[in-house]
């Protein structure tokens, strides 16, 4: 029996029961227009591209979607561009996560109103609550709506680490079915399994590892500039060929460098990526980030070529 025989019959998106969300889906970026406005139809071009590439999915407004920049509304309007633009074929998670728990359920309501798949619910950052605080905000958020949740652990950018406790319960919450794990504790993501979640590697770097240890999928970042090959590696994976699925993941590691290695990373060098390949006509963000400079540029261009991913 491979990995996948196990899993429910799949929709045409790649998903089941048990795969929720499908397997390949990025935490995409967010374009902009020369103003600094949110540019519709640069956001919607790099969803169809995503979609193109071997995507079952997108996750907007998301970190990598810059969202600590972005309006309610104009979180709205990416949601509905990017709706329309993937239309039926592909999963589209709204991130709703935000540090307070009043600003999250109104992005829930509006992204339930809106058509979400799913909705991305990252630990309430800054405020650094405990645990006591962080479920009453997951149950505020989740509460909002029926719309599947996925929690979002990564300590790193919210101080503060999701309790398995805490996960005890949440996932009593009939919405919540799937955690998106940053916080690189393999053997950890395996007693989330056994409570049920769906888990989702987010971390680049682990997404073989997640998957040897139960994971369904992936959200990722470097899936803007390597979707076909992020794809071959969960389908030779789900195969039962795991020397395909390393030889694929090995392929991809100069990118994974290239694109997350950086100390200015995430949507810096999506969009940059998206630039290189042809995708965007710019590689704009909002403060506090900063575009990568021409060094920084050539770098990312250089992993990108490593990995075979750009002549």
């Amino acid at each position: 029996m491979t990995s996948g025989d196990s899993l429910g019959p799949m929709s045409a998106s790649g998903r089941s029961q048990d795969v929720p969300f499908g397997r390949v889906l990025t935490a995409m970026a967010t374009a902009f227009a020369p103003d600094g406005s949110v540019d519709l139809d640069g956001t919607a071009a790099i969803a169809a591209h995503l979609v193109a590439t071997g995507h079952d999915g997108v996750v907007v407004s998301g970190t990598t979607g810059e969202s600590p920049t972005t309006s309610v509304s104009e979180d709205g309007d990416i949601l509905a561009a990017v709706r329309e633009a993937v239309g039926a074929d592909a999963v589209v998670v709204a991130g709703v996560g935000t540090n307070s728990t009043a600003h999250s359920v109104e992005l829930a309501e509006q992204a339930a109103k809106l058509g979400a798949d799913g909705l991305l619910l990252v630990a309430p950052y800054y405020s650094k609550p405990g645990q006591a605080g962080v479920l009453q905000h997951f149950r505020a958020v989740v509460g909002a709506t029926d719309v599947p949740v996925m929690l979002y652990d990564v300590p790193g950018r919210t101080a503060t680490q999701i309790a398995l406790e805490t996960y005890e319960a949440a996932i009593e919450l009939e919405p919540v079915v799937a955690v998106k794990d940053a916080v690189g504790d393999l053997a950890r993501g395996v007693r989330l399994t056994q409570m049920g979640y769906a888990v989702y590697s987010g971390d680049d770097e682990a997404n073989l590892g997640w998957l040897a240890h139960g994971a369904v999928g992936m959200v990722s970042v470097v899936g803007h500039v390597a979707g076909p090959r992020l794809r071959t590696m969960v389908d030779a994976w789900l195969a039962g060929d795991t020397a395909a699925a390393l030889a694929a993941y090995t392929a991809t590691m100069p990118a994974v460098d290239a694109v997350m290695g950086a100390a200015n990373y995430g949507a810096t060098t999506a969009k940059a990526g998206l630039q290189l390949l042809g995708v965007l006509d710019n590689r704009r963000v909002r403060g506090p980030l900063v575009e990568l400079d021409d060094d920084e540029v050539a770098a990312l261009r250089a992993g990108l070529v490593a990995a075979g991913l750009l002549d």
